[in-house]
């Protein structure tokens, strides 16, 4: 009995694990299995110290900003921008091979600046890029991919929810953190790029380039003023928000609000405001903040049981006895998360296996604020990564009916293998992380 209770942590982790396999509800899952064992191990007086936990952590000032920046995705994916991006810059890269593939890339990371939400930006990619790529003669595999991993780079990307959560539950401030991924965001913007460059070149057929005389129709000038309005709306949303972050005007929430009212500015700029929209975009943000929430709700809880039941102390235990020092632990948490990435969400990561996993490397000397760049790079990986890919349930729905799952599958193997060369590059170099915050915040 007394072995029972020593790993009864595990065996509450396990019981969540299996659960969630299962397909029971996230939330409802972790909660229940949460409200069971903490029931077991201390009795009626668990719901005394319940909500005390559940009230510090709804009313913490930092998670503001999660409903806002959702609005902000949400409102800007009715703009029209992404659009209007698309095809200037499918131009302005016209003339090199797999041209419109780095137009994406492009595109995405602009968009995932602007809103922050993985679903959201692959979406609208996905029904704006797919069938131009596929008219132009794009392999199904490199469209699909590019498009997919286009949409994920909100996920590191700032503004971006998964850091504003991952502050809280680390205690890193998030304006460090948005900072602080900065350059691992160009990183892997970059190493995207150059893929699709050199696969262009050693695959023409793959990548064909886009004809000429679309190019001939349009001059110079009016080439730059096509670039020069699709720009502007979102480079002045980003500096809007990030701006005001970096030089310390507005807290990470302070500067939500500006981008949601920003978003709301741009739709109405672009003609596309209407009673309908802003119905749909508040039922959509309401929506997804009830989803994020309900599942912290449930996390905070299962946190509660788990360190009560002394389960921090137990796996703190089990990794640091392990004969392989820093790098190694730090190589097998990262592991874990990577292949907890297969089966679950970035949300469900973040909330169960983060505040398990985080302590244990910070107390090992790791820096928390790289830490949590690495996790978020590598929380990444989780939207595609079969079978449970949610970038690649999203893209399923947008496309043509001749885009099969395999095409898919097929598509994002590269660029999981890129997300994983881009997390040993900053394995490798912590100073991409630390070295823009040390700049601009002291």
């Amino acid at each position: 009995m007394e072995l029972i209770n020593e790993f009864m942590p595990l065996i509450m982790f396990t019981a969540v694990f299996v659960l969630l396999l299962l397909g029971f509800p996230v939330a409802f899952t972790i909660g229940g299995v949460a409200m069971f064992f903490g029931l077991y191990g201390f009795g009626t007086s668990f719901f005394a110290l319940l909500p005390l936990r559940i009230w510090g952590t709804m009313t913490n000032f930092t998670l503001l900003a999660v409903p806002l920046f959702i609005y902000m995705g949400v409102m800007l994916e009715k703009s029209g921008i992404a659009e209007e991006l698309l095809e200037a810059m499918a131009l302005v890269f016209a003339k090199i091979r797999g041209g419109l593939a780095i137009s994406v890339i492009f595109v995405g990371a602009l968009m995932g600046a602007s809103t922050g939400i993985v679903g959201a930006t692959v979406v609208t990619m996905g029904l704006l890029s797919v069938p131009t790529m596929l008219r132009n003669g794009y392999s199904k595999s490199l469209t699909t991919g590019t498009v997919a991993a286009s949409g994920t780079l909100g996920q590191i990307i700032p503004p971006s929810i998964v850091l504003v959560l991952l502050g809280s539950i680390m205690n890193v401030p998030v304006g460090d953190l948005f900072i602080g991924a900065v350059i691992p965001g160009f990183i892997l913007v970059f190493l995207y790029m150059l893929y699709i460059f050199i696969i262009a070149n050693i695959k023409p057929e793959w990548a064909p380039p886009i004809d000429k005389k679309i190019l001939n129709q349009i001059t110079r000038r009016e080439l730059l003023a096509r670039v020069f309005k699709a720009l502007l709306p979102p480079l002045t949303l980003m500096i809007a928000v990030l701006g005001s972050i970096f030089a310390g005007i507005a807290s990470p929430t302070e500067a939500a609000s500006v981008g949601a009212v920003g978003a709301t500015l741009l739709t109405i700029i672009h003609k596309r405001f209407n009673y309908q929209i802003m119905k749909d975009v508040m039922e959509m943000t309401t929506k997804l903040t009830c989803m994020v929430f309900i599942i912290l709700v449930g996390a905070t809880t299962l946190g509660l049981v788990f360190r009560g039941l002394n389960g921090d102390v137990l796996v703190r235990g089990l990794i640091t006895s392990l004969p392989f020092g820093k790098w190694g632990i730090l190589f097998i948490v990262m592991s874990i998360i990577f292949i907890a990435g297969f089966f679950l969400d970035f949300i469900e990561i973040t909330f169960i296996h983060v505040p398990v996993l985080a302590p244990i490397m910070v107390s090992l000397g790791v820096d928390p604020l790289w830490l949590a760049v690495l996790i978020a790079v590598n929380l990444q990986t989780s939207f595609l990564t079969p079978p449970f890919g949610f970038s690649l349930f999203y893209l399923k729905g947008v496309t043509p009916p001749e885009i099969t799952t395999m095409d898919i599958y097929k598509g994002i193997i590269p660029f999981v293998i890129i997300q994983i060369i881009g997390l040993a590059i900053i394995c490798l170099i912590p100073e991409s992380v630390t070295w823009l915050p040390k700049i601009l915040l002291n």
